[in-house]
C-alpha cells in the first residue's frame, strides 16, 4: 500500500491511491494520488447535501429521459472484479491481479436537451 493517509475508505491501485473524505452520509469530496502526478490532488464535494441513495433517483431519471447514467456497466463489473479478487487474495495469500477497465466518469456531459435545445442543469456539477 502506497501513500497511506488515514483509516477512512481508501482504494489502492498500481497507478495510485484514492481516499474518500468525510463519511458516506456526509461526503466531503475525495483526494487522489497518482504515481504519474507524484502528489495528492483534492477534489472537493460539489454537493455536500447529496444523499447516498441518490443513485436510484439518477437511474430512474435517466431511464425516463432516455439518457446515459454517469456510471457505466463497466464500473460495476470492475468493482465486482476488485471485490472477488480481494476475497481470493485473502484465501490464497497472494496478489490477485485485476484486469478489467472502465471509462472515465463524464460529469460534464449534457443530461438532455429541453424543447428549446438547451441542456438541462445537472445539480451534481459545478
Amino acid at each position: 500500500m502506497q501513500k497511506y493517509r488515514s483509516p477512512a475508505v481508501e482504494l489502492y491501485g498500481s497507478a495510485g491511491t484514492m481516499q474518500l473524505m468525510g463519511d458516506d452520509w456526509a461526503p466531503n469530496g475525495f483526494e487522489q494520488w497518482t504515481n504519474d502526478r507524484g502528489s495528492w490532488e483534492i477534489v472537493g464535494e460539489t454537493d455536500p447535501q447529496w444523499p447516498w441513495t441518490d443513485g436510484l433517483r439518477h437511474l430512474v431519471e435517466c431511464v425516463e429521459k432516455g439518457i446515459r447514467t454517469v456510471t457505466r456497466p463497466e464500473h460495476a463489473f470492475h468493482a465486482l472484479e476488485v471485490m472477488l479478487a480481494a476475497k481470493r487474495s485473502s484465501e490464497e495469500g497472494r496478489v490477485v491481479e485485476v484486469h478489467s477497465t472502465f471509462p472515465d466518469f463524464d460529469y460534464g456531459a449534457p443530461a438532455a436537451a429541453d424543447a428549446d435545445g438547451r441542456g438541462e442543469h445537472d445539480p451534481r456539477s459545478s
